[in-house]
Order: structure tokens, then C-alpha cells, then sequence
């Protein structure tokens, strides 16, 4: 009997990188074969230039990940990743190109009640400093090394920049299952939060979860669990693709 596999693309958070996501490769099921996708400018590509304009970053990633776009695959992002997975999927959409079967974003409102104030003023060193502390997601060692530090401001603060970058375009509903994660203590509104109903032509699920925004790190078994259980049910649902051609 043929197995079932699905790649799961994971695009980070502004200011991180992919090792955020590499824990999952161990924790999930061998089936859903995670790609924790690094972006210009940090980890293994620290050497190449930040991009910092929100379509150029979407193009890219569409054609860099393009082979791991075939057959099964699901897009996942937390925070500005979130943002990013709704770009390339929207993308794929609009230049008929293979779809995935299911859409994640955790810890982001949706493309269409984004807060514009959520990002005002935070251009400097001090405040993004603070900003980093509120969100209680970075390691207390990065505060301590001023190299470590300053790498992390100048990858947050091009971050930022591409996520004020973003204009939201609508189109056509997504013609597959999108899934919310959201946390309990984060200070997303549910409004903005139900709004991703709007992007989904298929099933649509909001999930919380107890914690603030990186509620993804304090609660990862019931996020997996979440994730392993939603493609479960979605290749359950639909006929497998063809396989991708490596």
C-alpha cells in the first residue's frame, strides 16, 4: 500500500529564521516531511542581502521552493510568516500554478484587518528592543551579546518594513481548508483573527491555544498535534497528486 506524504513549507517570524521550525522535522510523523524555509539574510543565507519589500520576498519564495510545491504540500506560518504563506498562496492562485492542500497562520490577523498602527514607530533600536521583550519570544543570550543583538535588530527591523509593505489585493477565495492558530493571551483581536474566513473557499477553523504570541513554543505538542490531525483528515478527504519530481 502506497504511503501517504505531504511536504509542510514553514515560513518563520519576522526576526527569526528557520531553525525555529526545525524541532518539528524530530516531532512530527515521518510522513509530513517539514521544510523549514530560511529567508535572505539569516541562518545559511546570513550572507545575502534582507529583503524588505513584501511581493519581491513572495516572487522569491515561489520560485525557490517551486519544486517542493508539487504533489502534496501544505504552507504553514506563524506571525509574518503567516502573512507570507497567504502571499505565495494567493500567488500560486493567481498564476495557476499547483495548489496546497491546506493553508496555516498562526498568530496573525487576516491580510484584510491588519492594524496599521500595530507597526508605527518601531524604527529604532530602543524600541524595537522593547518590542522584542513584549513579545516574550527571544532568547534572554540574545539581549546579552551585542552581536547576536544587533544581528537580530537589522533581521527585525527589514522585517518590519515588509510587513508595512504589504497591501492587500482580495481576490478569489483560497479553493482549499484554511486553519487559524491562535493564542489566548496574544493581543490579536478574535475580529481580525475570524476575518481569514474571508481568504478560505474551503473549510475553515479558528484554534486556540493558552498563551501570548508564541504560543506555538509554550503549547508545540498541541500544535503539532493540531497540524498532524488537520492533513490527516484533509489526504483523507482528496486524491493524492501525482508525485513531485525531485
Amino acid at each position: 500500500m502506497q504511503v501517504k506524504r505531504l511536504r509542510l513549507l514553514c515560513l518563520p517570524c519576522a526576526g527569526s529564521s528557520a531553525t525555529m521550525y526545525l524541532r518539528w522535522k524530530r516531532q512530527l510523523p515521518a510522513w509530513i516531511e517539514v521544510y523549514p524555509v530560511e529567508l535572505p539574510g539569516r541562518g545559511e543565507r546570513l550572507g545575502e542581502s534582507l529583503i524588505d519589500d513584501f511581493e519581491s520576498q513572495v516572487v522569491r519564495l515561489c520560485e525557490e521552493q517551486a519544486t517542493r510545491m508539487r504533489g502534496d504540500f501544505a504552507l504553514f506560518g506563524h506571525s509574518m510568516g503567516a502573512l507570507l504563506a497567504y502571499g505565495m498562496a494567493a500567488r500560486l492562485r493567481d498564476v495557476g500554478r499547483p495548489q496546497p492542500r491546506m493553508l496555516f497562520a498562526s498568530g496573525s490577523a487576516a491580510p484584510s484587518m491588519r492594524d496599521s498602527e500595530r507597526l508605527a514607530g518601531l524604527d529604532n533600536d530602543k524600541a524595537l528592543i522593547a518590542d522584542l521583550r513584549q513579545q516574550g519570544g527571544t532568547p534572554e543570550e540574545v539581549f546579552e551579546s551585542p552581536e547576536l543583538l544587533r544581528l537580530t535588530l537589522d533581521i527585525l527591523m527589514a522585517d518590519y518594513r515588509l510587513c508595512r509593505s504589504f497591501r492587500y489585493r482580495g481576490g478569489s477565495p483560497l479553493a482549499y481548508p484554511l486553519q487559524v492558530l491562535a493564542g489566548r493571551e496574544d493581543d490579536i483581536e478574535q475580529e481580525r483573527l475570524e476575518a481569514w474566513q474571508r481568504e478560505a473557499g474551503g473549510a475553515f477553523s479558528l484554534d486556540w491555544f493558552e498563551g501570548g504570541h508564541f504560543f506555538i513554543r509554550q503549547q508545540q505538542a498541541q500544535v503539532l498535534e493540531t497540524i498532524e490531525r488537520a492533513l490527516t483528515r484533509r489526504l483523507e478527504e482528496v486524491p493524492h497528486a501525482a508525485p513531485a519530481v525531485s
